[in-house]
């Protein structure tokens, strides 16, 4: 199967008093159609930067990005981004934010089957009983919901999350991870996610994408998740390799993202530094 998103030398800096400060540098990545990749690595190492490029929120430095074979420039419906806050519009009800992206995507389509598919989403992440509320009466992990189900929604090409289950308590993460899951399953979509934890990466993922600490931080190691699909997080968390794999992803993030890449020594320079040494010693 051919690459459907192809992530090439990837680089950001931002101009700072000291000259440009380089936060992700030669980042590349292969995904396949409807794979689901996870992207970990410790704070401020650059993971949400990369999907902010990969959504057409954040600016190139250098590099490119290929999605289905097209170029991206900027952003736009053939990426569903699901954030940490879900920042829905307080005085629309769940059905209407929804509909707000369902109506620009579909807007060839008559209203009433725009309706049905903001409907249908809402029903499938559990909100059939509660389309109608406003934020303001919905708990964060239904708001979270109406983001997934705004997300898929709008039939994209790729979904991107951005650590979509950080703010939530532990019971209603694992909920609406399998809530994710399920839908992604259903939908067979290629996703990209950034996660802080662990856990979470291998019950979801296929592959785990390790970053090295900034700056210039770049795609470390990559991890091949083998677990069986239709996923259970029992049946997951009993496999045979599960600790194993968890002990090597908390390496990584113990031991190698810290390590920066060694810089080639240039034979010349040495030949130099040896006279050098030799040079000092006689004189001692």
């Amino acid at each position: 199967m051919s690459d459907y998103v192809e992530l090439s030398q990837l680089t950001k800096s931002y101009p700072s008093p000291k000259g440009e400060s380089l936060i992700v540098k030669n980042f590349d990545l292969r995904i396949k159609k409807g794979e689901f990749i996870t992207l970990i690595g410790h704070s401020g190492c650059g993971k949400s930067t990369v999907l902010s490029m990969l959504a057409g929120l954040s600016s190139i430095t250098d590099g490119g990005i290929i999605l289905a074979g097209k170029e991206l420039s900027g952003a736009g419906p053939d990426r569903g981004v699901v954030f940490q806050s879900p920042s829905l519009l307080p005085w629309f009800t769940a059905l209407e934010n929804v509909m707000l992206g369902v109506n620009q995507v579909f807007y060839t389509a008559s209203k009433e089957e725009r309706r049905e598919i903001a409907e249908y989403y809402l029903s499938v992440v559990g909100l059939a009983d509660s389309m109608h509320k406003k934020p303001a009466a919905l708990s964060q992990g239904m708001r979270q919901r109406v983001g997934i189900a705004r997300a898929f929604a709008l039939k994209p090409k790729m979904l991107l999350l951005d650590e979509p289950f950080g703010m939530l308590d532990t019971l209603t993460r694992y909920e609406l991870q399998q809530v994710l899951i399920d839908l992604w399953s259903r939908n067979n979509i290629t996703a990209l996610m950034v996660t802080h934890d662990v856990d979470e990466a291998l019950f979801l993922s296929d592959r785990v994408v390790c970053m090295t600490d900034g700056p210039a931080a770049e795609v470390g190691e990559i991890l091949e998740v083998t677990f069986p699909r239709p996923r259970d997080r029992k049946a997951v968390m009993e496999h045979p390799d599960y600790y194993k794999l968890r002990g090597q992803l908390i390496e990584f993030l113990e031991v190698r993202a810290h390590r920066q890449p060694v810089a080639p020594v240039n034979p010349a320079v040495s030949v130099e530094a040896e006279k050098f040494r030799k040079a000092l010693l006689n004189l001692v």
